[in-house]
């Protein structure tokens, strides 16, 4: 399966130049808990990076910052990754593990952002495969009958 097919198209989205205070309030409005910093390039929205509200409460709040003075350009992580929407989710999964990732902007092959894979998004995806696993369990099962002759003898 692709990421293309399973992440979450719906996303909130802001300028670097926004401030914390706009982005807490797009945060309530839409209720999310991370916004994209993205910059407009050939048309297109380009990822820069997050800005999640742990990101809010540690670096505006709980220092005393200025919410209309700190901009997303000060929240966003330093690391950030991005997965294109043709790869495979288990590549993803893998990322995500290694480098401790609870989302990943998804980008096309263009560079433009189509969505974010979450945490959710994949535990999502595996209990569906898993669901789909179960079901034929029990189909195999009624296959093994005890009746059925061994095919080599001693």
């Amino acid at each position: 399966m692709h990421i293309g097919n399973i992440c979450t198209r719906s996303l909130a989205t802001c300028r670097r130049e926004a401030s914390a205070q706009e982005i807490g309030s797009l945060m309530r409005d839409l209720h999310v808990s991370d916004v994209v910093v993205i910059d407009e390039r050939g048309g297109r929205m380009v990822p820069l990076g997050f800005v999640t509200e742990h990101d809010l409460v540690v670096r505006v709040i709980a220092p005393g910052a200025r919410p209309d003075q700190v901009r997303a350009a000060d929240l966003m992580a330093s690391q950030f990754e991005t997965v294109r929407d043709s790869e495979f989710v288990y590549d993803a999964i893998a990322l995500m593990r290694r480098k401790r990732l609870l989302r990943l902007p998804v980008i096309d092959g263009h560079g433009a952002l189509v969505g974010v894979l979450t945490a959710d998004d994949v535990t999502d995806f595996l209990a569906s495969e898993l669901t789909e696993l179960a079901r034929i369990a029990p189909h195999h099962a009624s296959c093994d009958t005890p009746e059925r002759e061994p095919i080599f003898r001693s």
